[in-house]
């Protein structure tokens, strides 16, 4: 059972308002003053009231643009002064907390490759201690929930109470038409496990491309997270880092007013609370059913495992399990569920049915290893 969080809504951080989307926008890196001056007052003019940017950029290699350091942070106190704007940076040290405390930074986030080292979230969490400052924690660059709560877990144990979560989507060997592999069920879970914690998604990095950010933001809209972080530049093609998935602040303004829908989270309505509940009763009902075929599958499988302990047979038969895979996959097309789907829930399957059959032959219960 997930261990609950101490959390303050966010919308008593002093940021945001109701409605949806609560937006976060600025430039990958700040690069000079005019660059973040120009970007700042073009989003003050959109309504946008969080400002980000960029001031220590950990990059793959060496010698690329690393940020600029604490100068950024002067530049964007100016942009917080004349244009009454909210500030937010990355930090991925004390050093960089230290700095940011000392330059009215309003809001920090932990990076993915830092969530990824709990040395490094312990060393933010404790110089973060006893200050009010909001802190949102991106998800590590591999699709691991529990490192991703862990890192949660220690900022809490700090006292920090005004506490977020930004889904930027994992690396991934698998070439996709995103830089980062969304991998939603990760977000959806998270947000199960604890559906008052603030949650934002960064379509810049999950994208890599502006011509995707869209759509994820959407998506993300439509799935009832609360915020978008989405990286906004005077002039992109200039950038010193992240170029290509950039947006002016014009296209952001016309994005977010006249393309995005941003949908009802609940409605009062008669007619939709009588026919979504009449849904959801029979979901129950197939979920049940479910349930029930999934154990008899599961007692039939140990029945298995005894005939293979008593002839002294392997567990795994390969080509039979290749077999079934198929035609579950081809039946499954026939009833219009993607390929994709059917292989992990009957991979799935698959595995539990194994490792019955491995306790069966071991003698070992799940509880006993």
């Amino acid at each position: 059972m997930a261990k609950k969080l101490e959390l303050v809504s966010l919308y008593e951080w002093g940021m945001f308002t109701e409605p949806r989307p609560s937006v976060v926008a600025g430039p990958c890196s700040a690069e000079t003053e005019e660059q973040v001056m120009e970007t700042a007052k073009g989003l003050k003019e959109l309504g946008i009231n969080v400002f980000r940017a960029g001031i220590w950029k950990p990059r793959t290699h060496p010698g690329c643009f690393e940020g600029i350091g604490v100068p950024g942070l002067k530049w964007m106190q100016r942009a917080k002064r004349e244009y009454g704007l909210k500030i937010a940076t990355e930090v991925a040290s004390e050093k960089h907390v230290f700095e940011c405390l000392k330059h009215g930074v309003d809001l920090v986030w932990i990076g993915a490759r830092t969530t990824a080292n709990p040395f490094l979230v312990q060393e933010i969490a404790d110089a973060l201690a006893d200050t009010d400052i909001p802190v949102l924690v991106k998800n590590p660059v591999n699709p691991d929930i529990d490192l991703w709560i862990g890192a949660l877990e220690r900022l809490n144990n700090a006292g920090i109470k005004k506490l977020g979560v930004i889904h930027r989507g994992f690396s991934t060997v698998e070439k996709t038409k995103y830089r980062n592999d969304p991998q939603w069920q990760m977000a959806i879970e998270l947000r199960s496990r604890y559906p008052e914690l603030p949650f934002f998604v960064d379509p810049s990095h999950m994208a890599g491309s502006k011509d995707y950010i869209l759509e994820l933001s959407q998506r993300s809209l439509d799935l009832g997270f609360e915020g978008l972080m989405i990286e906004s530049h005077c002039n992109p093609s200039v950038a010193l880092s992240d170029a290509k998935q950039q947006l002016t602040p014009a296209e952001l303004k016309d994005m977010l007013y006249n393309q995005i829908t941003v949908r009802d989270a609940d409605s009062d309505s008669k007619e939709w609370k009588e026919n979504i509940d009449q849904l959801r009763a029979k979901i129950d009902i197939l979920d049940e059913s479910l349930l029930y075929t999934l154990s008899s599958r599961m007692k039939i499988s140990r029945q298995i495992g005894e005939y293979k302990k008593n002839n002294n047979i392997a567990i795994l038969q390969t080509s039979r399990w290749d077999s079934i895979l198929a035609k579950v996959v081809s039946k499954g097309a026939e009833y219009g569920l993607p390929k994709e789907f059917i292989e992990d829930v009957f991979n799935a399957i698959h595995e539990t049915s194994v490792e019955m059959q491995n306790e069966v032959i071991s003698g070992k219960t799940s509880e006993q290893k």
